[in-house]
């Protein structure tokens, strides 16, 4: 059985192959998937949000059931009630994922009753994977191509084109 709608939210900065991988399982789960750009006031970005968005729309286009929506200054739980989300999910690649989705989970439940997070495991190929982790190996110009959607690629080298 389907839920009807469900949220994946992120910061996606920038979209790597794990991420994806959660978006094709959870969108396989539900009538609608909204993927949810989210700011984090506690990172860096390295893309802009309008960046952002044309990766995932490139990314994402054979996903006939996803929504992208982008999330500068709510909170998730406001954005989940808003849309009638059933269900959030949440990627873990490992245990500290846990310790910070678990305790994000309690708020969200506190904030908006009756929402539910389903976590999804990173596969074990994609667990090492992270956006931070991705930033860092584009600041020292190394391949990423391993890790991300080619739409990245493409934003990378576009960023680095704009800078000479």
């Amino acid at each position: 059985m389907k839920v009807n709608k469900g949220l994946y939210a992120g910061s996606f900065d920038p979209l790597t192959k794990g991420h994806m991988d959660i978006i094709g399982r959870a969108a396989a789960l539900v009538e609608v998937l909204y993927v949810g750009i989210f700011v984090n006031p506690n990172k860096a970005g390295f893309f802009t949000m309008e960046e952002r968005l044309q990766v995932l729309q490139e990314s994402l286009e054979n996903f006939p059931n996803v929504e992208i929506i982008l999330v500068e200054d709510r909170l998730l739980a406001d954005v989940a009630r808003e849309l009638e989300i059933d269900v959030l999910f949440r990627g873990l690649r490992n245990s500290e994922d846990f310790g910070y989705e678990a305790n994000m989970d309690y708020f969200n439940r506190r904030l908006t009753q009756g929402l539910e997070t389903l976590y999804l495991m990173a596969k074990p190929d994609l667990a090492p994977i992270s956006s931070s982790r991705m930033r860092e190996l584009i600041h020292f110009k190394r391949d990423i191509s391993d890790y991300v959607p080619t739409p990245v690629l493409g934003m990378v080298l576009k960023k680095y084109e704009n800078k000479k």
